[in-house]
């Protein structure tokens, strides 16, 4: 049975280093702002192994007017146990943590090829895609958060 639960920022680089930075210097799986206070990492554990994560950055993005902004980044899960709904429980998780805060909107940065699995999800794309150097191309996708 999967379970989810906080990790540390280092805790994030064992899937984060072959899933998101594969090839590059294990240094490359830092991100800004990974040990600030108001910065979240989750860990999806199947069997005690760690094989999801994701990370919620308070970080506001000028296209929205929402005051409380979260940002997920760093959502990855291993190869060997992608489509298996272990992706979508670690958004589902942290669009919970998000609600239990009372953030107004949740946005990030989406590969181009994975637009389609947050538009399942009720995600929108918004602007024009974009390059990121070394990594790719993205689009900016967002969620109003509905405390209702």
């Amino acid at each position: 049975m999967a379970i989810i639960k906080k990790i540390s920022s280092a805790e994030t680089f064992s899937v984060r280093h072959p899933v998101l930075r594969k090839g590059k210097p294990l240094e490359s799986c830092h991100f800004d702002g990974d040990n600030l206070e108001t910065t979240q990492h989750f860990g999806l554990y199947l069997d005690e192994e760690l094989v999801g994560i994701i990370s919620l950055f308070k970080k506001s993005n000028p296209d929205f007017k929402e005051n409380n902004q979260y940002q997920i980044r760093g959502m990855a899960v291993l190869e060997d146990h992608r489509k298996k709904d272990f992706g979508k429980a670690l958004i589902r998780y942290s669009e919970e943590q998000c609600k239990n805060q009372n953030v107004d909107l949740i946005w990030f940065n989406a590969r181009i090829e994975a637009s389609g699995f947050y538009e399942k999800m009720g995600y929108q794309k918004i602007g024009v895609p974009f390059e990121i150097p070394d990594v790719g191309e993205h689009i900016v996708m967002f969620k109003k958060n509905k405390n209702e």
